[in-house]
């Protein structure tokens, strides 16, 4: 048998999605808010009406990248491909800073350091084989304290 093996990491991207992963290769995520008077919420995964009060009066915004860890389980065994060669991974659910919560990665995180609602950002995962930037998370960088130095 020729060929590659099939990959189930690659998302479907068209006309209506396409904004999202061309921000997403621009390192910029996007979600989608209602401009509907008296709703307003902010929803992800990206759809063409709001999942609160089905208005169609949706718009792409800029997120700011902030998010907080709401729940997480290591996956230490995926024979789909190319999964298998990622293991072990953090599958994760984030809490974006703009409301919604989000299915993802938390990446350059030890298991041990997992905790809820850490504070997280996000980055950018690229395959370097043409596949779409997909967004991850890794931990937020700490603030330093009154004192200056980093801990």
């Amino acid at each position: 048998m020729t060929g590659t093996a099939p990959r189930y990491d690659l998302p479907e991207i068209d006309a209506f999605t396409r904004p999202y992963w061309d921000a997403a290769a621009d390192g910029r995520l996007l979600v989608r808010r209602c401009r509907a008077a008296g709703c307003g919420v902010a929803h992800h995964y990206p759809r063409e009406f709001c999942p609160r009060c089905w208005s169609e009066d949706v718009s792409w915004e800029a997120a700011s990248g902030r998010a907080t860890l709401y729940t997480w389980s290591v996956v230490h065994r995926n024979d789909l491909p190319p999964f298998g060669g990622r293991v072990p991974y953090t599958a994760a659910v984030v809490d974006l800073a703009e409301g919604p919560r989000m299915m993802t990665e938390v990446v350059d995180c030890p298991e041990a350091e997992l905790r809820i609602g850490m504070e997280l950002r996000v980055c950018f995962r690229t395959d370097g084989e043409g596949g779409p930037a997909v967004p991850v998370f890794r931990p937020a960088p700490r603030r330093p304290e009154s004192g200056g130095a980093l801990r």
